[in-house]
Parts: C-alpha cells; sequence; structure tokens
C-alpha cells in the first residue's frame, strides 16, 4: 500500500476548481457580514445550499437514506463542516484582518493530515508529507506577508475561533470518508447540509432574530454566491475529491485559498500585489508537487 491516496488529473482539476470558488468566498461573506449577524450569515449559507441540493438529489431521482445511524452521521457531519467552522470563523471575521485569517485557515491542511494519518492506513504519516505540507504553509504565509505572523496572539478568542474552525474542518474530512463514503456526494452533501440547518437556523433566530430579506444587493448578490456557488456546488467537488483523493489531500485545498483570494482582489478590486505573493505562488507550488509525489518518483525510475 502506497503513503498515500495519489490525486489524478481529474482529482486535481476538481481540487484547484473548488479553491478557485472558496477563494471568492472569503470576499462574499465579508460583505454579508457588513450588514447581517454572522449566525445569521451562516444560517442563509447552509439553508439556501441544502434545498438547492435537495432539488438536484429530486431531478436526479437518487435514493434517499432511511436508517437512523445514516442521518446521525449527517447530523455530525453538519456540525463538523459546517455549523462549527462556518459559525467561528464568520464571528472571527469580524475581528481579524483578512490576512492573518486566510493564514490561520491554511493550517486545516496540516491539521488535516495528521488527522487522516491517525485514522487511516491508506493516509498515513511521511516525511516527503509533512515537507509537503510544512512547504505550502510556507507558501502561503509568505504570499500574504509573513509580517501577519506577528500579529497572532493566543489570547485572541477571534484568533483562537478560528484555529478551532480549521480543527473541525480536518475532523470533518476524517468523518466522511468513514461515515459517507458509500452514498453519492449529492445526497451526502443535501444529508449534511440538513444536519448543519437544523442546528444554524433556531440558533440565529434566537440570538440575532428572523430573517431580513430587504437587503442591499451588495449583500443578497453575496448570499447568493456563498450559498448556491460556494456552498452547495463546491460541496459536490467536495465529496469527488474525497472519494477520489482522501481526506488529507482534500484539505490542501485550503492552501490553494489565500493564493486565490489574493489574485481575485487584485484583478477585481484593483488590489496592488506584493512581490512576496508570487514568491509564496513558487513555494506553494513547490509543497503541492513533493505531496503528490508523481514528478519525484518519475524522478527515480529515471535514475534507476
Amino acid at each position: 500500500m502506497t503513503d498515500q491516496m495519489s490525486l489524478s488529473p481529474k482529482a486535481w482539476s476538481a481540487l484547484l476548481l473548488l479553491a478557485l470558488i472558496w477563494g471568492g468566498s472569503f470576499l462574499s461573506i465579508r460583505v454579508a457580514l457588513d450588514e447581517i449577524g454572522p449566525l445569521t450569515v451562516v444560517a442563509h449559507r447552509t439553508l439556501w445550499a441544502m434545498l438547492v441540493l435537495w432539488a438536484v438529489v429530486w431531478a436526479m431521482r437518487l435514493p434517499v437514506p432511511q436508517d437512523p445511524a445514516t442521518w446521525g452521521a449527517f447530523l455530525v457531519m453538519g456540525l463538523l463542516n459546517n455549523a462549527i467552522p462556518f459559525g467561528l470563523m464568520a464571528w472571527g471575521q469580524l475581528y481579524v484582518e483578512t490576512g492573518l485569517t486566510s493564514i490561520l485557515n491554511a493550517a486545516t491542511a496540516v491539521f488535516g493530515v495528521i488527522a487522516a494519518a491517525v485514522f487511516f492506513a491508506d493516509e498515513r504519516l511521511s516525511v516527503r508529507k509533512v515537507v509537503g505540507v510544512g512547504l505550502g504553509f510556507l507558501g502561503v504565509a509568505t504570499a500574504i506577508g509573513l509580517d501577519n505572523m506577528r500579529d497572532f496572539d493566543v489570547r485572541s478568542l477571534a484568533q483562537l475561533a478560528i484555529l478551532a474552525g480549521t480543527v473541525s474542518y480536518a475532523l470533518a474530512g476524517v468523518w466522511g470518508r468513514k461515515t459517507l463514503a458509500g452514498l453519492s456526494p449529492q445526497v451526502a452533501a443535501a444529508g449534511m447540509l440538513t444536519g448543519s440547518t437544523i442546528v444554524t437556523l433556531p440558533l440565529a433566530l434566537i440570538f440575532e432574530g428572523p430573517m431580513q430579506f430587504d437587503l442591499a444587493l451588495a449583500t443578497l448578490t453575496a448570499i447568493g454566491y456563498y450559498a448556491v456557488v460556494a456552498t452547495a456546488g463546491a460541496y459536490l467537488l467536495y465529496y469527488y475529491v474525497l472519494a477520489r483523493a482522501g481526506s488529507g489531500n482534500l484539505l490542501l485545498v485550503t492552501l490553494l485559498i489565500a493564493p486565490v483570494a489574493i489574485l481575485l482582489g487584485a484583478l477585481f478590486r484593483d488590489e496592488t500585489l506584493n512581490p512576496n505573493a508570487y514568491l509564496g505562488f513558487v513555494i506553494l507550488a513547490a509543497g503541492l508537487i513533493i505531496l503528490d509525489g508523481r514528478i519525484l518518483r518519475r524522478r527515480r525510475k529515471v535514475a534507476a
């Protein structure tokens, strides 16, 4: 057995597309937070994405699980992969600058590789994987600015909340592979979001009041993007990659999100890219190449 599930070209394409979609979600969530509270932001995200995905399930006439065990797994997955990290990170974004938030979010890949190594024999930790993830994280930090790392304060509840969200994401990758692997991506994503909506909608109603729809066009557009595109659509890709590449490889998407966000800011908001960003991209690419391992294996074959 190899030391990791390999990433096929199709899986890499899906991973890159997922990074592009989620890279834009930081901006859309920040726009929505200007007008509505963090719990309501999360409730919008899970509710509308859930309805879209159940419509997809119905249109495709996919079988819906009936056993309580699967629905219990949906609830846990919804908590780990949606309710907990979405809520913690949305609240954290109110107080933590974007650069540091992105760096902390990239720690998901580190926690994900460790969690996968603990639970799965085919994703065990190796020197190559440790080096690859380390380089990837360094690449993201360099692209955003290493000076942001000095702003980290372990006493900051907002920063700790973001880190706790990354741990939750990592555990969700393991839980999803263990309990939902036999389900179609559409049903797994719809069930997961049902579990999270059961939690997030009541919390938003209790602490922030009923949803309001007389919102600014920018807010409504942001909600539509992060709910329909960056959640409903993205989670179809999420389960596709999870089934074909493993939970550790799946969470490498967090290493790509921050660079994507930087590029989108430069293209659509006229933000200037720091030269360090390009150096960060090079380091990140090196880390991903090492993690993938195919080029290294080819070099060994040539040398042999």
